[in-house]
């Protein structure tokens, strides 16, 4: 039905952004620039859906409004991404709900991840369509500076980007290990040099790592030689790579070095 087809499309909308970011050198702060050109009101936005006799197509994103003419086929009348067309719909860039409920542009609630999504968009549109100006309403004021609302979807998306980069870090330093379990063996643990994607030349030992502010462990590859992460001139650290980090612990019945882990049932 209606919401199968809208929940495939906006699947298929965030991939399509999630793709694009990565497929060129993304400069995360360029989306903080602010809009030139005109001031619209939402109802001079909303003449803007692409039909017969309206003068354009526009949507807007975080009160920027872009002229998506080029993008016709998917945003205007029976595209598929019809509903973003002549309004700022920037919640379901996040949420992928395309119903009238869904198509706001309260950001208020959402998580980290799902205003990453909108802030990608955001340098899609600003990178592949021209902007036209900005949306007098939640994000600009009627003499286009920014209010409160935006100054907190931004600083909530740079809290993102920065967390982003620390998890990137974290997972350079700890890659995830491989795991398996089944009812005969128990679970087994083991490092290889792709485990977690993150392509290496060493394999490391599993040990389980407690992240503060989440709940339990997860298994992680550790480096057992060389200085600690981030540290490459310290002379006190014996040689024992990550091994002492406060984090990790070793998993109970397996030898400290052994690059798998059996745990029985």
């Amino acid at each position: 039905g209606l919401m199968r087809r809208g929940a495939a499309a906006a699947a298929a909308l965030l991939c399509l952004g999630a793709a694009w970011l990565l497929g060129r050198g993304f400069d995360p702060r360029a989306w903080l620039l602010p809009p030139r050109g005109r001031l619209l009101s939402a109802a001079e936005l909303a003449r803007y859906r692409g039909a017969e006799g309206e003068p354009g197509l526009y949507l807007a994103v975080l009160g920027r409004v872009f002229d998506v003419e080029r993008g016709r086929r998917h945003y205007g009348p029976g595209g598929a991404y019809s509903g973003l067309a002549g309004r700022d719909a920037s919640r379901a860039f996040a949420t992928g709900d395309f119903t009238h409920v869904g198509l706001v542009d309260d950001v208020s609630a959402l998580s980290p991840g799902e205003m990453l999504a909108i802030q990608s968009w955001l340098s899609f549109y600003g990178d592949n369509y021209d902007p036209v100006g900005k949306l007098v309403g939640r994000f600009y004021d009627e003499n286009g500076a920014p209010t409160e609302a935006l100054r907190q979807a931004e600083t909530a998306i740079e809290e993102a980007l920065q967390f982003q980069a620390e998890s990137e870090q974290r997972k350079q330093q700890f890659p995830p290990c491989n795991s398996e379990w089944s009812s005969a063996k128990g679970s087994r643990f083991w490092c290889s040099r792709q485990s977690g994607g993150v392509s290496r030349d060493w394999t490391r030992v599993p040990r389980k790592l407690y992240q503060p502010g989440s709940r339990g462990s997860h298994c992680v590859c550790v480096r057992t030689t060389g200085p600690p992460w981030g540290q490459p001139d310290s002379s006190e650290h014996g040689n024992r790579g990550d091994l002492d980090d406060p984090h990790l612990e070793e998993y109970d019945g397996c030898h400290p070095l052994a690059e798998q882990c059996v745990l029985t049932v």
